[in-house]
């Protein structure tokens, strides 16, 4: 009974500490209008996760690109700096949500991430630019 005890102690300590990592996600969701508010300060970087033939069809004004599906993302998004507020966006909102949690585990602090990506941007009436 003892060793059962012990047992079920450790693994609760385990999935404790599994989920309390999880739960510290320094991500903020947001919608068009908030994302809106939030890039209108200068000081946040606008990051396009999507591919460079979505973003040259159309994308957020002073935004640059990095593709969140090549294997190149987790090592130039490190050569950002962690230190300041990034707002991520990509098509729907899927990419751009793994796009954060990446940088969230290469230690970046502040991040944002657009509920609904480009497609809820546009339906809000919010401008998207093209190439």
């Amino acid at each position: 009974m003892r060793k059962l005890f012990a047992i079920l102690s450790i693994s609760a300590l385990f999935l404790t500490g599994c989920g309390s990592s999880s739960s510290t996600s320094s991500t903020t969701n947001q919608s068009a209008n908030e994302f809106a508010t939030t890039i209108s300060d200068e000081s946040v970087v606008v990051l396009d996760v999507r591919t460079p033939g979505e973003f040259a069809a159309g994308h957020i004004s002073n935004s640059i690109n990095i593709d969140v599906e090549t294997g190149e993302f987790a090592n130039q998004v490190a050569n950002l700096d962690k230190t300041k507020t990034y707002a991520v966006y990509c098509q729907s909102g899927r990419r751009s949500a793994i796009a954060a949690s990446e940088m969230a585990k290469l230690g970046f602090t502040s991040l944002y991430n657009l509920n609904g990506g480009i497609s809820a941007w546009a339906g809000a009436g919010q401008t998207v630019v093209q190439d």
